[in-house]
Order: C-alpha cells, then structure tokens, then sequence
C-alpha cells in the first residue's frame, strides 16, 4: 500500500498526517502507526470513511460547488488576471468539475507554460481520447495521487464485490450526472451482457450494486433526488484507466440504454426538457474513442447512433452531434450506398445541424445533396422532399436571398397542402416561416397573417403549450416590436417565455432567444437595467449551451454593446464590439450584414468618445486657467 506519512513536532505537541489510507486489508493496521504519547493530533485522508475508528472526527471533502472558487484557484496557480473575463476559462473549470487538486495542477501549468485557456482546454480533451496502444500521458494527474488512490481501490474492490467491479467499468461508457435504475433496466436486450440480468432483475439488486460503489467513493448520491453521479476526473479514469480495449458490447448496451428511455415519451421535439436527463449520456456514446472501435455497424445500429444523433442536436449538443452524424453517414454509406434514403435523412440533418452551428455554406451543400437525392429516389412531391426545399428556404433566409427563399416556402407550402392538408402541423410550420420572410421584406401586414394562421392552426392541432406553437408566439412578439405595439409584444414574448422554460428548461437556446428579444423589447422601452439582466441571461447561456464564438452568443455581445453605450459605459461598449467584431469577420466575413452594423456601431462610439475627450480636455484647459 505504501501510504505516506509526515511528523510536526512542536515542543511536547505533534501533528501526524496519514495520507491516501484507502487499503482496508488485513495487511496493515492504521493503528500500529499511531505515535505512543498523546500530546498531538493524527489527521488521515482516506477515500473510505467505515475504516478509521469511532474515535475519530471526520470532514467530507468535496468538489467546489461555486464556479467562483474553482475560478479563484485557477487565477492563484496560474497567476494569470483575466480568469474573470476569459469564457474558456469558466469552461476549464466547469469541465475539472471543482476539484481543488485538478484545478491547482491546471493552474500551476498554465503559470509555466504560455497557453491560453482555449488550448489548455483542448489539450485536456484530447489527452483523455487515450490511445488504447500507449499509456496515459497525463502523469501530472498519476503523481498527484489521483490515479493511484483509484487504482488502489479497484483491485480491492474486484476482490470484494466482481459484479460492483464490472459496473464501474460499463458506467465509463455512460455520462456521469444522473444514473438510475430504469436508465440501465429499460436497456435490456438479448444483445446485452450477461452478467447484468440478475443485477438488474430489481431496483434493490441494483441499489445494493451502486451502495457499494457509493462506499467506495467512487459514486456520489443525492439524497433528494435518488441519483447518483461520478465526479469528472473518477469518470476520465474509468475510461482511461479500465477501458483501454473499448468494449463494444458495453458501447451498444448504453445506446439502447439511452435510446430505450426515450419510449415513454412523444419523441417528436427532443429537445424538450425531459430529455435533458439523457443528454450527459448521448454525450458520452459520441466519444470519438468509441467510435472509431464501432466496426460495420449494421443498419438497425446506424439507425440507433442516428435517433442519439437527432437527441443530442435538439438538446444544442452540436459538435458532438456532427461527430455522430458523421459516423452513421459513413456507415450508411458502406452499408446501404450513397443514395438511400436513410443516407439521405443523415445528410438533410447534417444540414440542419450545419445552419444551428451557423455553418451556411456546409449546409447549403448537405441541403442540395439530399434535395437532389429524394427527388430521384422519391419523386419532386414527397413528404421528405418538400421537407428538404423547406430547409433550404430556411437557409436562403439567413444567407439573406429573400427571392430565393420566397420560391422554396412557396414550393414546399403548396406541396405540403396538396399531400398533407392545409391544417398539417408541417403546412403550417412553412406558414410561419413565410410570416418571417414577409417580416424581413418589410411587409408586416402580410407577416400578421401568415403568424395568425400559423398561431390557429398550430393551437388546434398542437396545444397551446406545444413548442412549435410557441415558436410562432415569440414570432408574433418580433412583429408587433417592430410595429411599434410594445405592450402586445411583451405579452407575446412573456407567454413563449414561460412556455419555453416549462417545456424545454431556462437554458435551451429557443428559450434564450426569447429572453434575448426581451432585452430588445426592455431596451426599446427605456428600461435598461432590465435589458441588461435579460442579454447576461442570454449571453451567459448561449456561452454555455454554443460556445464563445457561436452568432448566437456573438449577437448577445453585441446587444449588450449597444445597451452599454445607451447607457453611457463607453468602455464596456467598446470592449463588447471588439468582442462581437473579432467573432463575426471569423464566422461570417467581414462584408456580413452583422459584422458591418457592429462595425458602424463601433465607429459612432469611438467618434463620440473622441468628441467627449476632446470636451474634457477643453474643460480640463479652461479650469486650469481661471484656477490661475
């Protein structure tokens, strides 16, 4: 076992630390280490509270629950000053999960080494994608006692409870936020392993499985919710350290885990908010380690990495997303040809995901593919074919090719009335998004109409409360601000609010753009504080659910530049366009409607800040002399 030890003499007193006791065998007793005078303090860390004696005080250590304090540590260690402002860094410490020792070591890097927190990021992430060939090179971690005192208690525990030993291992290919019994149990197939069809006969056998494991520190429950989780770096572990031949009837046990839950439920709009729970372990399955060990998946398994494909994009899972959309494409393709239409439905949706991540180009090219590709194998008025010309009416729109889009909705309304009826849901999804090309050209009254016609129908066949209804709410929100009706806007905007945040959580990003035309709304009314807490919100969860560097979040900046400078924070201001600046010529170029009006916003600024500092120096200039 080989724990350490030091001694602190202080005159007749002594403080003794015991360090990483986490061997419970009958080969050491912890005692026989115990000083013979009583004139002092013993502290031991173990990982196993059961072990130490009733004499003895025990302290829970656990991660940082404040964002704050992982940030702290990381601003300590790494001596840098912009922790605070940096975004990669609040992902860095989001993604070491507030271990203060995996903070420190990070820390402690990046105060000797010149990368930013965005490379330091990447490099973790691609040093856990273990070569199953080589060792781990993260020795940092080894040194530091992490892997030791895990691996320690694995070969214990094997000895103890095998099947508790086998759990852990499946569990790396699981997300580790939110295990339950009927995640696992629902699982279930004639494909799964052995072994856990007694272990899973009833919730007890199972409880009495993860209470071990719970024991061993390895799992964390929570007594109100009755789930147990894994922290971050134990979850890295059990990949890196126990996984190092991917198991690939583990890997498809998780996927039908994690698609078979989903059954209970109308899985039409994944993004709503009960599926949340399932995203940390969709997340995991597209682990590229995972797969790239998938061979020759057969077609009933494509169609599974597809349906988590679609869960993890309704869930704004985007480039994880792409990584398993690319790996059904490519086994489409092998399996059935290029041309079928299950290849055809990864394309179109490889599509959509490239207009969330706001890639146009990428997209335009998996919409022409898959248009091209149903016309031949389906005809000009399918269903799914009217489905791709209506994406590519989407598409035009956001490229800003008004006339093009205009011919596509009105292609695929006129099909969608013929073959499905005027009152479809999918009929009416293109009304709306007409009542959004009107809305772009300027011709409100037409907009109202298709809005109210979209808003009527989708409350009859959809619900009220239904998202896609919703949808046409906020909409409905966004013309009557731009006729100028703001308290009938507010009202608009209030009810998709609501609706949103029961429906598919605070944090999804069709929920955040209603509170982002909230900040718009508030702004418009003078009422500025407010749209200040409503474009942090905005801001704060696009950063989060997109990334930094996404439009979505770029837009967020750039209203809080336009908010900062009404206010009169010119240096706030000036700091948020530079931001949304860099973002845009990156992402769209720099002859883009939005890179150019926050160029033009950044312009006005600096000529009315240069007007302010020449008044000052004036000012400064005039007292100076009647001073004298």
């Amino acid at each position: 076992m080989g724990f350490l030890h030091s001694t602190i003499y202080t005159h007749t007193h002594f403080a003794l630390a015991l360090h990483n006791y986490d061997d419970d065998s009958d080969q050491f007793n912890i005692s026989d280490y115990y000083p013979p005078a009583s004139q002092g303090a013993i502290i031991v860390t173990t990982r196993r509270q059961h072990i130490v004696n009733g004499r003895t005080k025990t302290l829970n250590i656990k991660a940082f629950q404040n964002i704050e304090d992982s940030l702290a540590i990381l601003k300590t260690r790494s001596k840098r000053l912009d922790v605070r402002t940096d975004p990669y860094a609040k992902l860095l410490a989001e993604r070491l999960g507030g271990l203060p020792l995996a903070l420190a070591t990070a820390g402690t890097y990046l105060q000797h080494i010149p990368l930013t927190f965005k490379r330091y990021l990447q490099e973790y992430e691609k040093r856990w994608n273990i070569d199953p060939y080589r060792p781990t090179e993260l020795q940092d971690y080894r040194e530091h006692t992490l892997y030791t005192t895990w691996d320690i208690s694995y070969d214990s525990l094997k000895k103890k409870d095998l099947d508790a030993a086998k759990l852990l291992k499946l569990l790396a290919y699981f997300g580790n936020q939110g295990l339950w019994y009927e995640l696992f149990s629902e699982g279930l197939t004639e494909r799964s392993p052995e072994w856990l069809y007694n272990m899973l006969t009833d919730d007890l056998s199972f409880r009495g499985v993860m209470r071990v494991l719970t024991d061993w520190y390895f799992l964390e429950v929570d007594s109100s919710s009755g789930l147990w989780s894994m922290h971050n770096c134990v979850h890295d572990w059990t990949l890196a350290a126990l996984n190092k031949v991917i198991n690939t009837q583990y890997y498809w046990f998780a996927i039908d885990c994690v698609n078979a839950t989903t059954r209970e439920f109308d899985t039409d709009f994944l993004g709503n908010v009960v599926f949340s729970r399932l995203t940390s372990h969709a997340t995991r399955l597209a682990n590229q380690q995972f797969l790239e060990a998938i061979y020759d998946p057969t077609p009933d398994q494509l169609d599974q990495l597809l349906f988590t494909s679609q869960l993890l994009q309704d869930q704004i899972q985007l480039t994880t997303a792409e990584k398993m959309y690319m790996r059904a494409l490519a086994g489409y393709e092998k399996a059935l040809g290029s041309d079928h239409t299950s290849t055809l439905l990864t394309v179109n949706n490889l599509g959509l995901l490239y207009s969330d991540q706001g890639k146009l180009d990428e997209a335009e090219q998996m919409y022409m593919r898959a248009l091209a590709g149903y016309e031949k194998a389906l005809g000009p008025d399918h269903t799914w074919t009217l489905g791709s010309v209506h994406n590519l009416g989407n598409l035009y729109r956001d490229q800003g090719k008004l006339d093009e889009a205009e011919q596509m909705y009105m292609r695929a309304l006129a099909g969608c009335e013929k073959a499905l009826g005027s009152d479809h849901t999918s009929t009416l999804e293109t009304v709306n998004n007409l009542g959004n090309l009107y809305s772009d050209q300027g011709k409100l009254d037409e907009a109202e109409q298709m809005y109210m016609r979209a808003l009527a129908g989708k409350e009859k066949a959809l619900g009220s409360d239904h998202t896609s209804t919703l949808l046409t709410v906020n909409n409905l929100g966004n013309l009557y601000s731009d006729q100028g009706k703001l308290d009938e806007a507010e009202q608009m905007y209030m009810r998709a609010l609501a609706g949103k945040e029961k429906a598919l959580g605070s944090d999804h990003t069709s929920t955040l753009l209603t509170v982002n035309n909230l900040g718009n709304l508030y702004r418009d009314q003078g009422k500025l504080d407010e749209a200040e807490q409503m474009y942090m919100r905005a801001l704060a969860g696009y950063e989060k659910a997109l990334g930094p560097d996404h439009t979505s979040t770029l837009d967020s900046v750039n209203n809080l530049g336009l908010l900062y400078s009404d206010q009169g924070k010119l240096d706030e201001a000036e700091q948020m366009y530079m931001r949304a600046l860099a973002g845009y010529e990156k992402a769209l170029g720099s002859d883009h409607k939005s890179t150019l009006e926050t160029v033009n916003s950044l312009s006005s600024l600096r000529h009315h800040y240069g007007k302010l500092n020449k008044v000052k120096r004036i000012y400064m200039r005039v007292r100076a002399r009647i001073r004298s």
